[in-house]
């Protein structure tokens, strides 16, 4: 069908756009990592959570307790490519205080705008249709080890409360890597330089593993580590799972913790991620007196967090 479908453009002469939009959501949620996919034009997508934080440690500077929401607002326009994004935080913080009482900070603690594009897609080979052997449609295909290739870059702002403020606005950058190493495991990797220009700034990484377990539950392992100039690395474990409801809403739940003997962490969160779809496939005819754009509407099917089936 697929090799009919595509001598059929070829033969009309037909130009078409290579999207990234996916039949069903393809949420950021619950892990820290990112795609290097984007929702496709004509998409709003929001990412919304709770989460609480409790530490544990001598350090008097460090803050037992910490609970708050973020949103996370991607949209796509201009370009399949193209993604223009927005992450802001609510947070409530409680303060070691030695001469008495605790002292609680809260307000707007984060505010990033920012812009990522798909620079390179990496396509396999379908081996469900090799009938001729068995072994050539069980064999791991090597060039699944080859990632598709994302960048993203962000803008810290300084519209945050009075207890969260910095000195000025500071930047981020990211390479972020796709690799799919089948129809159901996912693995991503970011490469992050982040508070560039600041007195806070760090390197990171983080690898995610994600994998569908049905067509509607799926569940991530995650581990990331951030590296400061002063400070010593600091590292997390991460889990969670996901649960589809619809092609454009997910609930999801997870847990991370540091696992240090000399300071403990440990983060809980809870949210969903729901999309306004209202991307569409133009064909356009090259050869069209009238150049007619004939809009094609995709339909749902297979979940999975990232894995749903990108068309070309």
């Amino acid at each position: 069908m697929k090799i009919f479908f595509y001598v059929l453009v070829i033969i009309l002469n037909l130009q078409i756009v290579h999207a990234q939009y996916t039949e069903i959501i393809n949420s950021k949620r619950p892990g820290f990592s990112e795609s290097p996919y984007g929702v496709g034009t004509d998409v709003m997508q929001f990412e919304s959570g709770l989460f609480y934080q409790s530490n544990a440690s001598n350090n008097i500077l460090v803050s037992p307790s910490s609970m708050g929401g973020e949103l996370f607002f991607r949209y796509g326009k201009f370009k399949e490519k193209l993604e223009f994004n927005a992450s802001v935080a609510y947070q409530s913080n409680e303060i070691n205080n030695p001469f008495g009482d605790p002292i609680y900070h809260y307000g707007v603690s984060q505010l990033t705008i920012g812009a990522k594009y798909l620079f390179y897609q990496k396509e396999y080979t379908d081996k469900t249709k090799e009938v001729r052997s068995w072994k050539k449609r069980m064999a791991f295909d090597k060039n699944r080890l080859i990632p598709s290739v994302g960048a993203y870059v962000g803008v810290h702002t300084n519209f945050l409360g009075k207890d969260f403020k910095e000195d000025g606005i500071s930047y981020k950058g990211a390479v972020l890597l796709q690799n799919d190493f089948s129809d159901r495991l996912v693995v991503l990797t970011n490469l992050y330089a982040d508070k560039i220009t600041s007195l806070q700034e760090h390197y990171s990484y983080i690898v995610t593993m994600t994998y569908a377990v049905t067509q509607d539950w799926s569940f991530f392992l995650e581990n990331q580590g951030k590296f400061y100039d002063e400070f010593s690395p600091n590292y997390q474990f991460g889990t969670g799972v996901a649960y589809l409801v619809s092609p454009n809403l997910q609930l999801d739940a997870s847990v991370r913790s540091n696992l240090l003997e000399d300071y403990g962490n440990m983060y809980l969160s809870t949210g969903f991620s729901w999309r306004l779809d209202r991307h569409q496939d133009s064909f356009t005819l090259k050869n069209s007196p009238q150049q007619n754009s004939i809009p094609k509407r995709r339909k749902g099917g297979f979940f999975s967090r990232i894995f749903g089936k990108k068309r070309n």
